[in-house]
């Protein structure tokens, strides 16, 4: 008896004494898994600092660090590789792959997700083939017929070559905002006597715009990191900034090592903002919601 009351009237104090000396036990497959995933970031970051530092070292043949610092491998990367014009054709692109396929995909992803047609699955398993298959397995029939037609090695060709895999995602991302979107709005809308351009830009467009938004942040994304169809597709003049690290690693010549990682720097600064701003605008738990049936 006198040890049940012991028990009961120990402090709060007392009892946080006795949880913080119990030892932290883990299963062998959290210590695995917390292994694995340790060694996975230990190698990333070793990586990626590994090219940081040699684009802001002088010389770096021995030891852990290079023998000295200077920034000037930016500037001799800026100008070697005429990064300006890569940079604007890399913004060019991608916002034009943007717009484009949000005005094209928007309609298709209505359709679908307020019309029941003969064929749909069908033309639901042609949207989604370019998203399951790898980009080179079609990429390089579509540079053939964009050759054809001479309009490989321009911007519109690699415009066009980016809409291929873009559309579709926009349809996957869309069609699902469309569905929570309750039918009877637009049919009070036009009870009221609007007009279908005045249910799109007044009704619709306000709600869908967290959808659109996140499609088109998440195909800028894409666009910008898309190597295969831009490299299939590209010019000289029309090369965007992954295309133009991948020539200027391959490419004849003898370059400083630093100046290309200096490049390789800045592309992933770039993908690293983009990044961030898609995940501080696009909750990807709106991306599979549905409504129920």
């Amino acid at each position: 008896m006198s040890t049940a009351v012991t028990r009961n009237t120990r402090g709060p104090r007392e009892a946080r004494a006795a949880r913080t000396t119990r030892p932290l036990a883990l299963r062998p497959g959290a210590w695995l898994t917390w292994a694995a995933l340790a060694f996975f970031f230990v190698n990333l970051l070793g990586v990626i600092g590994t090219v940081v530092l040699n684009s802001l070292g002088r010389r770096w043949f021995a030891g852990w660090l290079p023998s000295g610092w200077t920034g000037h491998w930016y500037g001799d990367a800026w100008r070697e590789f005429g990064l300006g014009t890569v940079l604007w054709t890399t913004v060019e692109v991608s916002f034009l792959v943007v717009v484009l396929a949000l005005a094209l995909a928007i309609p298709a992803s209505y359709a679908l997700a307020r019309r029941d047609f003969p064929g749909k699955r069908l033309v639901m398993l042609l949207f989604v083939l370019p998203i399951l298959v790898p980009p080179i397995a079609y990429g390089i029939p579509l540079a053939t017929v964009l050759y054809r037609f001479h309009l490989a090695g321009s911007v519109t060709g690699v415009v066009l070559a980016n809409l291929v895999p873009s559309i579709p995602f926009v349809v996957f991302t869309m069609t699902p905002f469309i569905e929570q979107i309750d039918p009877r709005i637009e049919a009070a809308a036009r009870m009221c006597g609007a007009g279908t351009w005045t249910v799109l830009t007044r009704v619709l467009s306000p709600l869908l715009l967290p959808g659109i938004l996140a499609a088109g942040i998440l195909v800028l994304v894409r666009t910008f990191g898309m190597f295969e169809l831009t490299f299939l597709t590209a010019g000289p003049t029309s090369q965007t900034l992954i295309v133009a690290l991948f020539s200027a690693v391959n490419s004849a010549g003898i370059r400083p090592t630093q100046s290309i990682d200096a490049m390789a720097v800045l592309y992933t600064g770039a993908m690293a903002v983009l990044l961030l701003v898609a995940l501080r605008f696009v909750n990807p738990t709106q991306l599979v919601a549905r409504s129920p049936e």
